[in-house]
């Protein structure tokens, strides 16, 4: 249940931010300098007047934020509900903190091993295209199947430690804060 309950709050994530991420996208591979560039707001209108709302306008790249933001979820509350629920609860406060501090921190890595394929799909097809007016990157599956083929398996992983370091502590981090405003407005 925390699994698939992990993946539908992540599919749903993806399709409120990804217009955002194609704004954020676009906006950080303009190389104009920063008082050139226009806002986000401005940003977000030009694209829709170029290229609409679909998969390629505010919406490309939507099926590997999908992926990227489902699987994370998935892994990451199913991982560690159902281990949190196997190791014993600890009576001393600061251990307990420490054993949900611990499986979340792994929850956070090993969610984010999974996961990266889909963030680096959804950076190579939201970000600028090799060459210039061709769409090389489109699709998620395909993306990853061509970043395979021409730069090998782990080029899917590109940015996978510095994810890590942001995730892994992140996520551990976010459920040990959870854990402890749950167990107090449980108390009060």
């Amino acid at each position: 249940a925390f699994t698939v309950a992990g993946l539908g709050s992540g599919l749903t994530e993806a399709l409120v931010v990804n217009p955002f991420e194609v704004v954020k996208v676009t906006l950080q591979t303009n190389q104009s300098a920063f008082t050139e560039q226009p806002s986000s707001f401005v940003q977000a209108r030009q694209i829709m007047k170029t290229d609409g709302l679909g998969f390629q306008g505010l919406n490309k790249g939507l099926t590997a934020t999908l992926g990227r933001h489902g699987v994370f979820n998935m892994v990451y509350f199913g991982f560690y509900f159902n281990v949190k629920n196997i190791i014993p609860v600890n009576k001393d406060p600061n251990l307990e903190f420490l054993r949900k501090f611990g499986i979340g921190l792994v929850s956070g890595t090993i969610a984010s091993i999974i996961n990266i394929p889909f963030d680096v799909a959804k950076s190579r097809i939201q970000g600028p295209q090799p060459v210039p007016g061709e769409i090389k990157y489109r699709t998620c599956f395909k993306t990853m199947a061509t970043v395979y083929k021409e730069e090998g398996f782990l080029a899917l992983y590109k940015g996978l430690v510095p994810k890590i370091m942001r995730l892994g502590p992140g996520g551990a981090v976010m459920l040990s804060v959870y854990e402890n405003v749950y167990a107090w407005l449980q108390d009060t």
